[in-house]
This record gives C-alpha cells, structure tokens and sequence, in this order.
C-alpha cells in the first residue's frame, strides 16, 4: 500500500476475544500478531475497499467483563470504555485521519467522535454508517440482526441516531453469539463456515426469508445488518432477493463505515464541533434545543 494515500485509517475492532478460547468468532478471535488480512472481518469482499487506503487494523481491548462477545448493554458498556482508550491512543499518535469503529453496536461511538473531533480525526461506527447511507437510498430500511438481547440494544441505537421514523423493523434470525451456558452446537459460526464453503446455510436461508418480510410486510425499501457476526450475510442476502426479483440494496457495517469515512476526509468535513464540543469551546450557546 502506497504511504502516500490520502486515506490514512486505523480500523478498531469492538474486542478481542483469546484465540484459545472456547468462545471463538470469526476475526475477533485471531492472535493478535496473525496478519491484518487475516483478522479482518470478511475480507473477501472488504479489501477492495481498501486498496487506495493506507490502512491498520488495531488488535483490539480484551473485553473486561469476560472472554465471550459482547450482547448485552452491561457488556456493551464495559467494550466502550475499553475501546475508547484504543481511540484515543490512535488519534494523540497523528498518524491517522480516520478511525474506523468495527462491529455492528459500535460500542463507544459517540465519545470516539468526540475524541476524534478534538484532534481533527473523522470517526465512523457501522450501525450509524449503514442507517445513515440507507436513508439516502430508500424511503425506509429494516435491520437483520442476531436475535434476543442484541435486537433491543440495536433498537436503542435506532433511537440514538434518531432514525425511529426511518426504521422499519428489526429482525433476528434466531442465532446468538457463543457465551457460557450455551450447549447448542448449531451456531452462528458454523452456519457462517458452511455459507463459504457453499454449503447449506440456515442462517443464510432464514435471512433471506425475513429480508424479503421486511419488504412485504413492514415496508422496507433497504435492507441492513445488526451484529458484525451477520455481516457475512451481505452478498447471500443480495442475491436472495434479487432471485425473488427484489432489486433493494443490502448494506453491511464495514464498507459501509470505510467509504463514509473516505467521503468525509474528500469534502473536508468532520462531526460538528456543537454536537462534539469539548470541556472549554471558544463559543458556548445559552440555550440548547431539543
């Protein structure tokens, strides 16, 4: 990759999970000296994306509240903070103009822009990505995620970014991340194994399913994805539809985020410095509308 790209991001994941761990994901669970390429999430279709960026991918926090993915707020907000630190160490080090927030809750968003802003840094999160572009895309979107726990987070975000009225619909596919207590030997990352080796997947074939729902039954225009676990789900979803002769566009968290960040460093824009200012702005509003 040529150093003098004007794409120069670092990519943070959400966590990182022990290699050795029985809890094992996809990417998350890579050690941490393995090559970039090979801890990123879904890189068969997400390298093209990055091939004009000079690019990093961070290792990662340990997740202080165990060796398991992240599902519920308590965990969610544990990965924040430990993520935040990761943040903040990328945008004092100058060596970056983008910081790219991985996984599909983004935990510590909002105060990774606002660290991002103090130092001039763009910061995109993939939920916030994906929404955003969806609603430049279609009148409406639905959101295919795990299912439980994560899909009443996801709708808490939903409500974060302010996009109640542009959602149409949440919908799981009956998979949830591998925890303690858990004996089902059917998971979501065998289901994933299975779609790439082009083998059935009941993951892939329930997505679809409640893609198509969404669009029948709950008036989306454009299909996105929740957990960064379902992001595999992109082209089998994609092509699903288009099978069925639906022609909607399907995002996904990664690419989404990317090509966001690189259209904010082309205009030479950054987050508001209202929405994100500091301890001590120049100018201070005495009144504040909500």
């Amino acid at each position: 990759m040529s150093s003098d790209s004007r794409y120069k991001f670092i990519l943070v994941p959400p966590f990182r999970l022990p290699d050795e761990d029985q809890f094992k994901v996809p990417a998350y669970s890579e050690p941490a000296d393995a090559p970039k390429e090979q801890r990123l999430l879904n890189s068969h279709f997400v390298m093209k994306h990055l091939e004009d960026v000079d690019w990093e991918l961070h290792e990662g926090a340990p997740p202080p509240y165990g060796n398991w993915s992240v599902e519920t707020r308590e965990e969610f907000a544990y990965a924040a903070t430990a993520r935040i630190d990761c943040v903040r160490e990328a945008c004092e080090s100058g060596k970056y103009n983008g910081v790219i927030l991985l996984g599909g809750g983004e935990p510590g968003f909002m105060e990774s822009r606002e660290i991002g802003y103090k130092h001039g840094v763009v910061v995109t999160g993939n939920a916030f990505s994906q929404m955003y572009l969806a609603t430049l895309l279609g009148d409406g979107f639905s959101i295919i995620d795990i299912e439980g726990v994560h899909n009443v987070y996801y709708r808490d975000l939903v409500r974060t970014h302010q996009l109640q009225n542009r959602c149409r619909s949440i919908r799981g596919i009956g998979y949830s991340l591998p925890r303690p207590g858990d004996t089902d030997p059917d998971t979501l990352t065998s289901q994933c194994e299975a779609a790439l080796k082009g083998d059935k997947s009941v993951a892939v074939e329930r997505a679809i399913e409640q893609a198509e729902a969404a669009i029948v039954e709950d008036g989306a225009e454009v299909i996105t994805l929740g957990c960064s676990m379902t992001f595999f789900l992109q082209p089998f979803i994609k092509d699903g539809l288009k099978q069925r002769g639906w022609d909607v566009p399907v995002l996904e968290g990664y690419t989404a985020s990317i090509e966001l960040a690189k259209l904010m460093v082309n205009l030479g824009v950054n987050a508001s410095g209202i929405t994100y200012m500091g301890a001590r702005p120049q100018k201070i509003l005495n009144k504040i509308v909500v």
